[in-house]
């Protein structure tokens, strides 16, 4: 079965003559911006699945979500980013043969950045457990769970991918696009509690700092350190995220302009640039993983007596 969904696409969103003297400055642009984001994606992400494995004082659900997402993110920037440049670049050549190489790309970058994005939401949930079952949290969330939890999200994210593949493009925007905005309108639910929770849990050490065991305090600091961390990430993904949902409800009811072909296409790169900005929120916001980072750098670094 020939797979006219793509080719069809593809058509709507190359550049037709017109059009290509007003896109080729972008488009170059375009590329090499990704070539960049790639190069950070994949040097980041490599980095911090190497400083998430040596990390052992990570509770081990919470680095098991951290190193899926990263792997995820590394995806983005192994494999995402250079089909996305090499469709850019035939699209410059006037290349019409793209067909292929556009569903290899449309693939790659929906089973990452899906993965990525219902990584992030697992983690927010991570996050509300953990503040919210106190010492039932290791008994309810265990590490067995999470992993099951970790491989349904990458087989759902490889069914949406297959989805996008062979659904009419209007139908799998329209499931991409209701199924990450119920995802944010939940988490962000879920964060609201979190301050609430992160709020009342200051009280409390406040009232009772004095009597209250250290291990205890720092415990609870510890979670709300973490809530915070994931917080970022989570609102870094609302920025990045956000504008390509628009752009799947801008393309079912605009013309493919030549404006319009460039927000569509930013709206990836914005994707994209997600995956090389978690693992600078790791380091900034996470003392154990930017502790662990520093010691590989200084380990690969070649140090200056």
């Amino acid at each position: 079965m020939e797979n006219t969904c793509g080719f069809h696409e593809v058509l709507l969103y190359q550049p037709r003559s017109t059009e290509y003297g007003r896109l080729r400055s972008w488009y170059i642009a375009n590329c090499v911006f990704n070539v960049v984001l790639a190069i950070t994606a994949i040097l980041s992400n490599g980095i911090t699945i190497q400083a998430l494995r040596r990390t052992s004082s990570l509770p081990q659900p919470l680095k098991t979500l951290l190193l899926s997402l990263a792997v995820s993110d590394f995806g983005v920037g192994l494999l995402g980013e250079p089909f996305y440049v090499g469709m850019l670049v035939k699209w410059l050549q006037r290349d019409t043969s793209t067909d292929a190489f556009y569903n290899a790309f449309r693939f790659t970058l929906y089973l990452f950045t899906s993965a990525s994005f219902f990584g992030v939401m697992a983690l927010s949930g991570d996050r509300f457990l953990a503040l919210h079952l106190h010492l039932r949290y290791q008994e309810l969330v265990t590490h067995k769970r999470v992993v099951v939890v970790v491989i349904s999200i990458w087989v759902f994210s490889a069914f949406l991918s297959l989805l996008y593949l062979w659904v009419p493009m209007n139908i799998s925007n329209i499931v991409f696009a209701v199924t990450g905005i119920v995802c944010l309108i939940a988490s962000a639910t879920l964060y609201v509690k979190i301050y609430f929770a992160v709020r009342r849990h200051r009280n409390q050490i406040l009232r009772v700092q004095r009597v209250a065991q250290n291990g205890q305090i720092a415990e609870t600091a510890g979670l709300r350190k973490s809530a915070v961390g994931i917080f970022y990430v989570y609102l870094v993904l609302w920025l990045c995220y956000v504008p390509q949902m628009c752009s799947f409800a801008v393309v079912a009811l605009c013309n493919l302009s030549a404006s319009v072909k460039v927000f569509s296409m930013s709206s990836v790169t914005l994707l994209f640039l997600n995956s090389s900005l978690n693992p600078v929120i790791y380091c900034w916001k996470m003392s154990h993983v930017r502790h662990a980072v520093m010691d590989i750098l200084r380990n690969v670094l070649p140090s200056h007596s």
